[in-house]
């Protein structure tokens, strides 16, 4: 409970705009350790793109990375869902580890380092380099094998998103729920809880965005450890599916655990939402959707801070996942944009170091402790 009057105490005081300077900003960016928690650029580089080429496509390469002063990167390891069906989910998220290891890390060796708990992060944070980290995106690229989820771990995966956009064969997730509102398996199946136990024994974050409701309750039930939602925001703010409710942040919060602002408008903006074909079935394809803002984002974020308190809350941007980005960041070099705007919303210096990478490290620290091997 203090934790969450503390939050409203916090949110109580982002009242009033002030302004704020060119000189505070690069100040106080550059005291943080920025971690974004969901990056999908490993879709393009599997397919030999280059993020050390000056590309304009896109939003991620090692310059704009450079010019947003971010520190580390959970590059999302992505298997669609088609794989669930035709098979090959598993070599499919083999192929893309590989892609982040040697076509990121290898291949760039003096801007990237790959790194695999939150030491091995400030560690390349003071050898100025960018902490290269994975996570698996979809529970269907471990083909229901507790083996190969133990191998994506050793090969330096740290959370796996629990689903896609499809209900696997453990887990339901918001994107298929069926016609008559009903899940297909009523959240996590018996191995669906074996699966969350072997991540907690391993140390691997448990990542509930894309899940069910029910999915979500059944995770915080069974998990020894804090859990996350990797790039998830604000149902009361854009009521889609895969935002999460207020009783939905309060929870994760109690159980030590953060939710991370993802960029797509549709998530930001209810109007971006309401025109968006992805969201609203009677949009036609193609149509133009208005784009989300800079204070968007700082509305979702001051909505977790009032909900749950500033030490659960974080950024996971799913840039080069999304389609629509909010005006003013467009990419990862736009990133001081976000610090002005907090910093005139009425942040102090020390809630953005929490908002930016603080309390990703913490939370991972406690998933570490946690772990039995």
């Amino acid at each position: 409970m203090r934790r969450v009057l503390l939050g409203l105490g916090l949110a109580g005081c982002l009242a009033a705009q002030r302004p704020v300077g060119d000189a505070e900003v690069a100040r106080v960016h550059r005291s943080a350790m920025l971690i974004d928690t969901h990056n999908d650029v490993p879709l393009r580089t599997v397919r030999g793109y280059d993020i050390g080429a000056p590309d304009q496509r896109g939003h991620t390469s090692i310059a704009r990375l450079k010019q947003g002063g971010v520190g580390a990167v959970f590059f999302a390891v992505y298997v669609a869902p088609s794989y669930a069906k035709s098979g090959g989910a598993a070599r499919h998220a083999l192929e893309v580890i590989d892609s982040v290891r040697r076509d990121i890390v290898d291949k760039y060796p003096k801007d990237f380092t790959l790194a695999t708990s939150a030491a091995e992060i400030e560690q390349a944070h003071k050898q100025g380099k960018i902490a290269a980290l994975m996570g698996v995106e979809g529970g269907h690229a471990i083909e229901d094998s507790l083996r190969v989820l133990r191998t994506f771990y050793d090969l330096g995966a740290r959370y796996m998103t629990l689903t896609h956009a499809n209900t696997n064969n453990w887990a339901d997730s918001s994107g298929d729920i069926n016609r008559a509102g009903v899940e297909h398996h009523n959240g996590l199946t018996k191995f669906g809880r074996e699966v969350i136990a072997e991540m907690n024994r391993l140390g691997m974050m448990v990542d509930v965005s894309h899940v069910s409701d029910k999915t979500f309750r059944d995770v915080l039930e069974t998990s020894a450890a804090p859990v996350l939602a990797t790039h998830s925001n604000c149902r009361a703010l854009s009521n889609i599916p895969r935002n999460m409710t207020d009783e939905m942040i309060a929870a994760i919060a109690r159980k030590g655990g953060q939710v991370n602002m993802n960029f797509g408008c549709e998530f930001l903006s209810q109007k971006s939402a309401d025109a968006s074909p992805w969201i609203n079935p009677s949009v036609a394809a193609g149509a133009r959707m208005p784009r989300a803002t800079v204070q968007d984002v700082v509305a979702h974020i001051d909505h977790v801070v009032k909900l749950a308190g500033i030490d659960h809350v974080g950024i996971g941007t799913d840039f080069d996942g999304i389609g629509c980005t909010p005006e003013g960041l467009d990419d990862p070099g736009k990133f001081p944009n976000l610090t002005r705007a907090l910093l005139e919303r009425g942040y102090q210096p020390a809630d953005i170091r929490k908002i930016y990478g603080g309390n990703m490290l913490r939370l991972m620290r406690a998933v570490e402790q946690a772990r039995q091997r």
